[in-house]
């Protein structure tokens, strides 16, 4: 698969709206055959700074993301409301899913 975690630093005028800002993008990608998660959270330490966790099937998958109408559109659209260009780390993962974490288990 391919994870992508990227930040986002949200204009402080719109930090809080930036869930509605982004979400016909996220439901759009959401909808995608390939997207297998497209998640946002919030800093704890900087409100003006959302972290996507986004994975897809494969690179096929990847590709047909960037080249969405829905993609497009965000280009047009998203910048406009950020303090810089999103820092992004990208790579291809051997797996098709989460894995659990072993070191802190879970015994019930």
């Amino acid at each position: 698969m391919i994870f992508i975690t990227a930040k986002f630093r949200v204009r402080p005028e719109h930090a809080e709206d930036w869930p509605a800002i982004a979400a016909d993008f996220t439901a759009a990608t959401r909808a995608e055959p390939g997207c297998l998660w497209f998640d946002w959270s919030r800093s704890l330490d900087d409100p003006t700074e959302y972290v996507l966790v986004e994975a897809f099937r494969d690179g096929d998958a990847g590709g047909a993301h960037v080249q969405s109408e829905h993609f497009r559109a965000a280009q047009q659209k998203l910048p406009q409301y950020l303090v810089e260009t999103p820092r992004i780390v990208s790579t291809s993962v051997d797996q098709d899913g989460w894995s659990q974490l072993g070191e802190l288990a879970v015994e019930r």
